[in-house]
C-alpha cells in the first residue's frame, strides 16, 4: 500500500480509500465485514462513509452504512486503526432525501449538530477524523448537469456560519479536520478565503467525481488543489462499475449493482458511454491490462490525488482494485487515453 498525508495535517492515509456507500444496500453486513477486514489486512486505513448512505438512498437505509461500520468497530475493537471520514447531508433533493431532517438540511448549526451526533452514535465513536460537507449549500451543477443555471431567490447558508459551526466541532473534539465534496472552483476558493480571513478551519480535502469518463476536475479544480494544497478524494473511479466492463453489450451480471438497481445513474449507461468504454477496453487489452486496471491506474497516477475511493462489492473486487495502485501507465497509453477523451470529452460529466 502507498500512503499520503491529508494536506496540512499529520494524518497519513492510504492512497486507496474504502468507499462504503453500498454497505447495507447492495452489500450485506456479512460481506461488508469481510471487505473491511481484508482492507485493513491490505494496508487500507482510510474509510469513507456518510449519514446519507446506503446508496441508492431511501428512508429505510438512511444511516445504515454507518451502523454497519459501527458494529464492525465494536466487534473488532479497532477504531484507532482507521482514519474515518463521513459527511453531513446538504440541501435536500426532493427525489432522494426529503425524509432527512424534514427535507430542510442546510449547513447551519442546528442541522450540523444533529447530523454529527447521529453519525457518532451510529458509528460508535466519539470523534470523526475528516468531516465533509456532502455537497454545496447552494445551487450548483450536480451529477451530470453541464450548465450552471441561476436560481433567483435561492437560500444559501452563509459559508462563514458553516465554518463557525465546524470550528466549534473541532474545539469540542468531535471532529479533527474538515473537507468539502462535489464542490466547484468558486466554492472551494470562497471557503478558503473566509477561513483565512476569519481564522476558521481550512478545508483539507475535496471529494469530487473523477474517472476516465468524468475528467472535468482537470479543467480548473486541479489547479486550485495544487496551488491551495487541497487533496482530491476521487470517487467513482470505475464510473459506478461500468468501467469494470461487465455491463457491456447489454450484459446484466447476476449480483451486479446496476443489475439490482437498473435505474441507478442512467448517465453512465448510454450508447455514447458504452462506445467510449469499448475503446478504453481495447486500449487496455492492447497493453495486457484489464479495463478496470487501466481505469484505476489512470486515477492513481494523478499528482493531485490524495486517495482514490473504491467501492468493492466483495473481497475479490477489493483485491483486484487495490493491485492497480502499483501499475504505472506508459506515456504511450496516456497519450492514447487523451486521444479517446478528445473524441468524446466527459460523456458523464
Amino acid at each position: 500500500m502507498k500512503y499520503n498525508y491529508l494536506p496540512t495535517t499529520d494524518i497519513k492515509v492510504s492512497k486507496t480509500c474504502l468507499g462504503t456507500m453500498s454497505f447495507g444496500a447492495h452489500v450485506s453486513q456479512e460481506t461488508a465485514f469481510e471487505v473491511m477486514d481484508k482492507s485493513l489486512e491490505l494496508g487500507i486505513n482510510f474509510f469513507d462513509t456518510a449519514e446519507l448512505y446506503a446508496i441508492p438512498s431511501c428512508k429505510k437505509t438512511y444511516g445504515l452504512t454507518e451502523e454497519i461500520i459501527g458494529r464492525w468497530f465494536k466487534k473488532r475493537k479497532n477504531r484507532k486503526d482507521i482514519i474515518l471520514a463521513t459527511k453531513v447531508v446538504g440541501p435536500s433533493r426532493k427525489d432522494t432525501n426529503s425524509y432527512i431532517r424534514g427535507g430542510n438540511s442546510h449547513f447551519d448549526k442546528k442541522n450540523i449538530h444533529e447530523a454529527i451526533d447521529g453519525s457518532l452514535k451510529r458509528l460508535g465513536t466519539d470523534y470523526i477524523d475528516l468531516y465533509q460537507l456532502h455537497w454545496p449549500d447552494r445551487n450548483v451543477n450536480k451529477f451530470g448537469e453541464r450548465s450552471f443555471v441561476l436560481q433567483r431567490g435561492e437560500y444559501m447558508t452563509p459559508i462563514e456560519e458553516t465554518l463557525e459551526v465546524l470550528a466549534g466541532l473541532q474545539k469540542s473534539g468531535k471532529v479533527r479536520h474538515v473537507g468539502i465534496s462535489n464542490e466547484s472552483p468558486w466554492g472551494t476558493m470562497e471557503f478558503l478565503r473566509i477561513s483565512r480571513e476569519k481564522n476558521l478551519p481550512l478545508m483539507v480535502t475535496v471529494q469530487n467525481n473523477y474517472s476516465l469518463l468524468t475528467r472535468t476536475f482537470e479543467t480548473a479544480m486541479a489547479e486550485v488543489c495544487y496551488r491551495e494544497n487541497i487533496g482530491l478524494l476521487a470517487y467513482s473511479p470505475l464510473g459506478y462499475g461500468v468501467l469494470g466492463g461487465r455491463y457491456l453489450d447489454g450484459n446484466r451480471p447476476k449480483g451486479g449493482r446496476l443489475t439490482k438497481y437498473p435505474n441507478f445513474v442512467p448517465r453512465y449507461r448510454t450508447e455514447r458511454v458504452e462506445g467510449v468504454i469499448k475503446k478504453y477496453k481495447l486500449l487496455a487489452e492492447e497493453h495486457q491490462l484489464t479495463l478496470p486496471q487501466l481505469a484505476l491506474a489512470f486515477v492513481y497516477g494523478k499528482s493531485f490525488i490524495t486517495s482514490n475511493i473504491i467501492g468493492p462489492s466483495n473481497v475479490i473486487q477489493l483485491i483486484e482494485d487495490t493491485k492497480a495502485i502499483n501499475i504505472e501507465l506508459s506515456s504511450e497509453i496516456l497519450k492514447a487515453i487523451d486521444e479517446i477523451c478528445e473524441e468524446c470529452p466527459n460523456p458523464c460529466a
